[in-house]
């Protein structure tokens, strides 16, 4: 189903994006479009996607195409969703270490729909961190690695 949302295949056109969608939050999906999991996610996205189109916009961005937005937000697990708003990066306490994104695919559709809410209405009150309204046995496992330089 990822042939329904929209696709962001260069660095201008995802700074584009994050700089000029006001007022909703830019959902950025990071993954790969033949991986089973980013099917399983971007099949919700997009059934969602019209049911939130006055909340959110919601795109693709393959992590092989763009591997300076992959660098620069540490995406090595995929896919990996992001969230904006008015040019703000959009963090989500999942009661996991990492807050900055969000690591595989939803359980369900209201999944998906209760974050995007909370985001929502969080960042309209200037909040930048929000947290999540999932059950946390629905949030994927996930242990982050770290490497010495």
């Amino acid at each position: 189903m990822s042939y329904l949302l929209p696709r962001l295949t260069t660095k201008k056109e995802v700074d584009q994006a994050i700089r000029n969608t006001a007022e909703l939050v830019l959902v950025l999906r990071f993954g790969r479009e033949h991986d089973p999991v980013c099917q399983q996610l971007d099949d919700i996205l997009s059934k969602t996607s019209n049911l939130l189109s006055k909340m959110a916009a919601i795109y693709i961005v393959d992590v092989d195409s763009i591997p300076v937005y992959t660098q620069y937000f540490d995406i090595t697990l995929i896919p990996a969703t992001i969230f904006f708003f008015n040019g703000q990066h959009i963090k989500v306490d999942y009661d996991r270490p990492d807050h900055t994104k969000f690591i595989g695919s939803f359980r369900n559709k209201q999944d998906f729909i209760d974050l995007v809410e909370v985001i929502f209405r969080g960042a309209m009150r200037g909040k930048v961190m929000v947290r999540s309204p999932i059950d946390p046995r629905n949030v994927p496992q996930y242990e982050l690695l770290y490497k010495e330089i």
